[in-house]
């Protein structure tokens, strides 16, 4: 048995042709993120330590959608959320709604940790950020220029909508638009599994561009974009209602245990045959110490390493 961690930087509709300017930072920061959590693993830290150290750091750059880089509400807000698992124990700990946080990560490992209860948001979890002393900061912090721009545009592209009283159908996640204005952000998560079988999950988001005021996606909806347990630990990224509706963290668990599969292929049956393409985009470590990112967007930015020396730092299928 050996460690292994996977992180990401969200996926989308991430054009080939970005711009170096546009794309080297963000390797840099998946390289500079990498790098911390093989040290925090090889200096025989816990996984769940590992997990929230390199998103930590995902959110305090703004080039992702997490934290300091956090897209805008249609309200021109931000409305941060997240959520961290322990593996071998099932603890868990999320928020939402967070607009004055710093690293809603940690706030959500508080929750885990100091409450009897899994989920808080909204004033709740500010006022439970405050009891805890975390750091905070005036949320004009978290709006950046280029946030500003990207909702700016989500608001003048054509929006389509869909009847929700209706059945559901299989690929209605097909006709959901894309995120107008550069869905080469996205929510942040780290997986990982320590030397001694220890695994973690954590991923943090500013969730969609131009979405309504309190609405909540995927990211701390355990078994949705957040799930560990003593078999794998996988973090998700892409459309957060499609990634709800097809529980997709929780299937890859669900499959490696009741149907056997190995990590590698529990995780590209939910990815390939569950969720319509263009949606969806995973990270997850067993505890084996395997490691797989498969994705079904055009791309998706991502790192990984293992013990025995392996690693990776990717954006796209074919270009890695």
């Amino acid at each position: 048995m050996g460690w292994a961690i996977a992180l990401h930087g969200g996926a989308g509709d991430i054009p080939v042709n970005m711009p170096p300017e546009r794309r080297q930072p963000r390797e840099a920061a998946l390289r500079h993120c990498l790098d911390i959590g093989v040290d925090a693993l090889k200096s025989q830290k816990h996984a769940l330590d590992v997990v929230e150290l390199v998103v930590r750091e995902l959110e305090n750059n703004p080039n992702f959608n997490a934290g300091k880089g956090s897209v805008l509400t249609n309200a021109g807000t931000v409305e941060m959320e997240a959520c961290i698992m322990d593996g071998n124990t099932k603890r868990c700990g999320a928020v939402s709604g967070l607009t004055t946080v710093i690293n809603p990560i940690s706030l959500s490992r508080l929750v885990m940790e100091k409450t009897p209860h899994i989920y808080l948001a909204f004033d709740g979890a500010e006022a439970f950020a405050r009891e805890q002393g975390v750091e905070t900061i005036n949320s004009s912090h978290f709006i950046t220029p280029e946030n500003i721009e990207r909702l700016k545009q989500a608001k003048e592209a054509k929006r389509v909508q869909i009847d929700y009283s209706q059945p559901i159908q299989k690929d209605v996640e097909k006709e959901l638009p894309a995120a107008s204005g550069g869905s080469q952000l996205g929510t942040v998560g780290c997986v990982a599994v320590d030397n001694q079988g220890n695994l973690a999950a954590a991923t943090s988001t500013g969730g969609l561009v131009n979405k309504m005021v309190g609405r909540i996606g995927d990211t701390p909806i355990i078994g949705s974009g957040t799930y560990a347990n003593n078999l794998c630990a996988v973090s998700a990224t892409g459309k957060g209602e499609a990634i709800i509706r097809h529980t997709v963290a929780r299937d890859v668990a669900a499959v490696m245990e009741f149907k056997g599969l190995s990590l590698k292929e529990a995780s590209a049956y939910v990815v390939e045959e569950c969720v319509p393409r263009g949606n969806v985009g995973l990270i997850a470590v067993s505890a084996s110490g395997e490691v797989t990112m498969p994705f079904n967007t055009t791309g998706m930015f991502r790192a990984c390493a293992t013990e025995d020396g392996y690693s990776q730092i990717g954006i796209w299928t074919s270009v890695e």
